[in-house]
Parts: structure tokens; sequence; C-alpha cells
């Protein structure tokens, strides 16, 4: 085990919105370093969604991120020989982790033209309660339900 737990790095707040929040996804969004490109595409896509949506571009996204993020998952336990998918409780600071993740990963997986438009059109899916990330979710969650037996086992 460690010794001491490592420092909490804290980011700082994105220069449109001051938002740490934003930043977070920014610095997810980014590929090799190119924070300028990835700022870009994350303003352009919060335009389009108000562009859209007739409403905050800022709020719908925060809408779809709570609407992403877990509240119970399950991870692996091994008792006596066998290993069983126990579910728990999802951590704040990794339940919005896991939201931003899911979020960028199923806006790059959409057969758009630009990653703009992907993005904004993955965030108003997701602010109705829809689209793959929503989806995820609640995959994650009726696992968990599924697998309510073995929560005796937790850690």
């Amino acid at each position: 085990m460690r010794k001491a737990k490592p420092k909490k790095r804290y980011v700082l707040p994105d220069p449109k919105f001051k938002d740490t929040l934003v930043t977070k996804f920014v610095n997810s969004l980014m590929y090799d370093g190119k924070k300028s490109i990835a700022y870009t595409i994350f303003y352009d896509a919060i335009d389009m969604v108000a562009e859209k949506t007739k409403e905050d571009g800022l709020e719908v996204w925060r809408k779809a991120l709570n609407n992403v993020m877990p509240s119970v998952e399950v991870r692996s336990r091994r008792v006596g020989g066998a290993t069983f998918q126990v579910p728990t409780e999802v951590r704040p600071d990794r339940k919005t982790s896991l939201g931003i993740k899911w979020l960028i990963k199923y806006a790059r997986m959409r057969n758009d033209k630009t990653m703009k438009e992907c993005l904004a059109s993955e965030i108003i899916a997701a602010s109705k309660g829809e689209g793959a990330a929503v989806k995820k979710k609640d995959d994650t969650h009726r696992m968990a339900e599924a697998n309510k037996a073995f929560s005796h086992f937790k850690f």
C-alpha cells in the first residue's frame, strides 16, 4: 500500500465561463495536449446547443452531465475462489469523471461531420434523457440492481 495519499490536483477555471467543471471536461476532450483546439470544440458545441434548443447552452450541458452520471456501479470481488460483481456507491469525484468520459466517448462514436456537431448532438440527447451515454448509465444501474444479492460482500 502507498505511504501517503497523493495530493489532490486542482484545475483552474476556464476563461469564458469561469467554471472548473468545464476545464475538467475540456481536459478529457483534449488530444495530444491541444487544449486550445479542445476549448474551441467545446465552446462551439455549447453555442450549437444554445442555437438548437433556444436555452442556455451551459445549463443544457450541466443537465446532460447530471443525466449521465451514475450513482451505483459494480466492482469485482473475489470471495472463496469465485468472482462476484458487487454493487457499490460511486464517489462524487468518480461520478463526475465517469459522466464526462462517457459523454465524450459516445460523442466520438457518433457519425456527424465534425466533433463539434457530434458533441452538441450528444449533449442535447443526454439532456433529454436519451442517447448512448444515458443508455450506458442505465445499463450500469441495471447491472448493479441485478447483482444486489451480493451487496453483503462490500469492501
